[in-house]
C-alpha cells in the first residue's frame, strides 16, 4: 500500500444544525452531575435518566422498595417531559436500568400505567451493577414534541 491515506471529517460549514436548548424544572431533581434534566434538538426531547431523588430534598425517596422508586422515577421524568411541552404519549423510547432484573414485573406494572395507553413507546430493559446513589431504577426517555400516540 504505497499510497497515502487522508481522513477527514466532514464540514459543518453550510449545514444547518438543529438549536439545542436545555430544559430545566424545579418539579424534578438537579442533576447530579454535568448534564441538563433534557435537551431539545430539532423537535426532539432527550431526557436524562432519572432516579428516585425527591426534587425539593435532593434525597432518595423509597429507601429500597423498587415500587415507591419507580413511581418518583416516574413523576421525575413526567415533570422533565412536562417542562419541556409534552408528555408521556410524545415518548417513543425509553430505557429502563435495573440493579435487580427480578424487579422487572413490579417496575412494569407501573410503567405501563405511565406508557400503556395508545402506541407503547419503543423499549430496552437491562440490568446494571449499580445506579447513581444507590437507585435501584433509572429511566430514560426520547420524545417528539407535537406528535401524539394514537
Amino acid at each position: 500500500m504505497g499510497g497515502r491515506h487522508k481522513l477527514s471529517a466532514p464540514s459543518c460549514r453550510g449545514m444547518s444544525s438543529p438549536q439545542s436548548v436545555a430544559v430545566h424544572t424545579e418539579a424534578a431533581p438537579a442533576p447530579v452531575g454535568p448534564y441538563n434534566q433534557a435537551v431539545v434538538a430539532g423537535g426532539v426531547v432527550y431526557c436524562s435518566g432519572q432516579i428516585a431523588l425527591d426534587p425539593a430534598s435532593g434525597q432518595m425517596v423509597g429507601a429500597g422498595d423498587v415500587e415507591a422508586e419507580t413511581r418518583q422515577v416516574l413523576a421525575n421524568l413526567q415533570a422533565v417531559l412536562a417542562a419541556a411541552g409534552c408528555g408521556p404519549r410524545q415518548v417513543v423510547r425509553t430505557t429502563v436500568y435495573l440493579t435487580d432484573l427480578g424487579d422487572f414485573a413490579r417496575v412494569n406494572a407501573l410503567y405501563a400505567e405511565v406508557f400503556g395507553e395508545g402506541v407503547s413507546p419503543a423499549r430496552a430493559c437491562v440490568q446494571v451493577a449499580a445506579l447513581p446513589k444507590g437507585a435501584l431504577v433509572e429511566i430514560d426517555a426520547v420524545a417528539v414534541l407535537g406528535a401524539v400516540a394514537a
